[in-house]
């Protein structure tokens, strides 16, 4: 059994996640090895939680968008949950792993987990009309 930093799971609240989000972060931390890494294609999430494709894609997509969850460059079927939210097998092993990754929030290595900012869009802006 993994333990986890419950700062860290106990601020999910702020990051806006839709009930399809959490169901498949769940999924994700019932199966991650020490140190978040999820070897398990969103096909195989899916069929633990029960979401159609199209909603297990858009809670995935709000996963990484909100960096929750972190996609590898080049690497099929593999993810890895934010260190911040990750299972470790010790606490020294989880002390360590949260220490580093601050301090490569602080360098810019890693992003922090957050509420995407929205985009404004010019569509949006109201127009003047000309008499």
């Amino acid at each position: 059994m993994l333990i986890q930093a419950t700062l860290g799971v106990a601020q999910l609240h702020h990051l806006e996640l839709s009930k399809a989000a959490y169901d498949l972060l769940s999924a994700m931390m019932e199966v991650q090895r020490p140190g978040g890494e999820v070897n398990a294609s969103q096909a195989e999430l899916r069929a633990r939680v029960g979401l159609s494709k199209n909603r297990t894609s858009i809670a995935m997509n709000q996963l990484v968008e909100r960096n929750v969850v972190l996609r590898p460059e080049g690497r099929y079927r593999s993810y890895f949950i934010h260190p911040y939210f990750a299972g470790y097998t010790s606490v020294e092993e989880m002390e360590d792993a949260l220490r580093e990754a601050t301090e490569a929030i602080r360098s810019g290595d890693l992003a922090a987990p957050a509420v995407p900012t929205p985009e404004r869009h010019l569509s949006a802006v109201p127009t003047r009309r000309s008499a």
